[in-house]
């Protein structure tokens, strides 16, 4: 009895972190969607007569180094920052798709060929890597956003091929050829649904790695540029006054930290909840470590 109210203790526990951290995650989410009519001032107006003044009524978190509002900044840098990570997130879940389902379900010359390039891709570090193709195609959240899918599909396409490869040796799957359903049909009809608990947990947990990556390359001066507002710019303009205004960098800095902790809890949780092997938890996590 003492262990089944302990256990029953655990899953109350972890529903209400789960609880709270939805909510929260959804509080962000919603205050970046409506950041237009939330934000009290323009968040690249320039007032030089109010610039680094302290966090008051008319600016709830202060200003910066121009004046500008710092909380409508971060309001409109959470619309940025996630748009970015959804746009880099769902381009690098349909390429890898493509990649895994081709190189993993049709094998043979196929498969060497894809994974003898992702390899090639594979040997150098994500970061360093995407840093090296922002150098030659200039800085831009454009070119920020391309070579961060270059980059970033070739683990998603290692990853789905790996899932394909078990997937195909299942009865099911076999029974379907030898009625002669096409490859075509197989995959979108079999393959692909099945799939899409593991990538669930995959991308959950990726949206906040690419928050870090778009943050960490604008904090460089590679990705999103000044003036439009997104939290690893925030930080970089604001380290000049980390003695006299840390709160220019710590504010930003804790977003990111809240974002990418309420997306990893999330995904957690979302694994135990649908029923997921630890097995298939501990690929998806390493998919995402390896980068």
């Amino acid at each position: 009895m003492g262990g089944n109210k302990e256990m029953v203790g655990r899953v109350s526990v972890r529903k209400m972190i789960i609880w709270f951290c939805g909510l929260l995650l959804a509080f962000i989410v919603l205050a970046g969607l409506f950041a237009p009519l939330l934000a009290p001032h323009d968040p690249n107006f320039v007032d030089l007569k109010h610039k680094l003044e302290s966090p008051s009524a008319e600016y709830p978190l202060g200003t910066d180094q121009l004046g500008r509002c710092v909380f409508s900044r971060l309001l409109y840098g959470t619309q940025v920052s996630l748009s970015l990570a959804l746009l880099i997130v769902s381009s690098c879940l349909v390429i890898g798709l493509c990649i895994g389902c081709c190189a993993g379900f049709i094998g043979g010359k196929i498969d060497s060929v894809i994974m003898r390039a992702c390899d090639a891709i594979l040997a150098f570090p994500s970061l360093i890597l995407a840093i090296s193709l922002i150098a030659m195609w200039g800085a831009g959240w454009k070119q920020m956003a391309i070579a961060l899918i270059i980059v970033q599909s070739v683990y998603y396409g290692r990853f789905i091929r790996g899932l394909v490869r078990d997937l195909k040796k299942q009865n099911y799957i076999v029974a379907a050829k030898i009625c002669g359903t096409s490859t075509f049909q197989i995959l979108i009809r079999h393959i692909i649904p099945n799939l899409m608990p593991s990538l669930i947990v995959v991308v959950t947990l990726e949206i906040g790695w690419v928050i870090m990556d778009i943050s960490a390359l604008s904090f460089i001066g590679l990705g999103v540029q000044s003036p439009t507002p997104e939290w690893g710019a925030m930080i970089n303009e604001g380290k000049s006054f980390l003695r006299s205004e840390p709160r220019l960098m710590i504010v930003p800095g804790l977003m990111i930290f809240a974002m990418v902790s309420l997306l990893n809890v999330l995904g957690e949780a979302l694994s135990e909840k649908k029923g997921y092997t630890k097995s298939i938890r501990k690929l998806a996590k390493a998919a995402v470590s390896e980068r």
